[in-house]
């Protein structure tokens, strides 16, 4: 299992690129996962419903299935934000987790960039590998970044080929096979 970030101002596109970079990522025979990171509040359940109510009334987790999906949410105490290998150690073994957050996270990262949005670049440090702007940003990206590696933004293929080849390994996971496998192996052998 392998850990890539996509990292940049809010409102220059990285949901956008996502969009685009998880079908040719399937398209590879890749499964991927998503870390969010939210700087806000936020709310899976809906107000008024019963898991929503018991959670208020003081559950610590509230698992919530539905018959496609289901939804952990834990309360956190407060400034208590666990880190983003505790996150990644919660997901199933897969391929790729892309990360949409945790800026400052231990993790390769491409910055998503646009002059339009009148921002410089994010600062060095940040374990920047790229960053991918429009091809009518090149020139302006290379006055502010010179030393960074540029991709087209267009270019989802490229980028997909780019996060593949920087992306680094999740410490701590070993097996392919996913947990829900697993214990469903468990059971039968018994």
């Amino acid at each position: 299992m392998k850990v890539f970030g996509i990292a940049g101002h809010s409102g220059m596109g990285k949901t956008t690129l996502l969009e685009r970079l998880l079908p040719e990522l399937r398209a590879r025979s890749l499964r991927v996962s998503l870390v969010k990171q939210s700087g806000k509040d936020i709310e899976v359940d809906r107000p008024g419903k019963d898991s929503w109510r018991l959670r208020e009334a003081g559950c610590h987790e509230v698992l919530l299935l539905g018959t496609r999906r289901w939804a952990l949410m834990r309360e956190l105490p407060p400034a208590q934000e666990p880190s983003l290998e505790e996150l990644l150690a919660r997901l199933d073994t897969c391929d790729l987790v892309l990360v949409e957050g945790f800026r400052h996270g231990d993790l390769p990262k491409l910055e998503v960039w646009r002059a339009a949005e009148g921002r410089a670049p994010l600062a060095p440090g940040l374990d920047i590998r790229a960053v991918a702007a429009p091809a009518a940003d090149a020139r302006a990206l290379r006055a502010l970044s010179p030393n960074c590696r540029r991709l087209r933004l267009e270019d989802t293929h490229a980028i997909a080929d780019f996060v593949l080849a920087a992306a680094r390994p999740v410490r701590g996971v070993e097996s392919a096979i996913p947990r829900y496998q697993l214990h469903a192996t468990a059971r039968t052998l018994q």
